[in-house]
């Protein structure tokens, strides 16, 4: 296998009322947020996404998945090959954006997870 997993990119989940849970834990935790949730930076400068979603977000797949996670990844196009050639179910959609490219396969459960190629 050539191609690994460096680290978690973010944790995403459903949530009744995403706008209530992030000030919750703002109020709680002392996260501060943004709209979407909020950011996490290591001291080496790796960074993790930690999202609360709309419970009816399509995103994640199937409705009954609650959680999904975001792997961050060197090289997307090698893993992605990598695990199509394994027979996983991947995704033929890649996203790209300012801050890098996504793309999403389906383990053996049936369960989506994000994979990310930072910029």
């Amino acid at each position: 296998m050539a191609e690994r997993v460096d680290g978690i990119g973010g944790v995403f989940f459903r949530a009744r009322d995403p706008d209530a849970l992030r000030a919750w834990y703002a109020r709680h935790l002392g996260i501060e947020m943004e709209d979407f949730g909020t950011v996490f930076t290591a001291a080496t400068g790796d960074q993790m996404v930690w999202a609360p979603f709309a419970a009816d977000t399509e995103y994640f797949g199937r409705p009954e998945q609650q959680l999904m996670v975001n792997f961050r990844v060197r090289d997307l196009d090698a893993m992605l090959g990598q695990l199509r050639s394994a027979g996983v179910e991947v995704d033929e959609n890649v996203h790209e954006m300012e801050f890098g490219r996504f793309g999403w396969a389906v383990d053996p459960e049936g369960n989506r997870f994000e994979l990310w190629q930072p910029a």
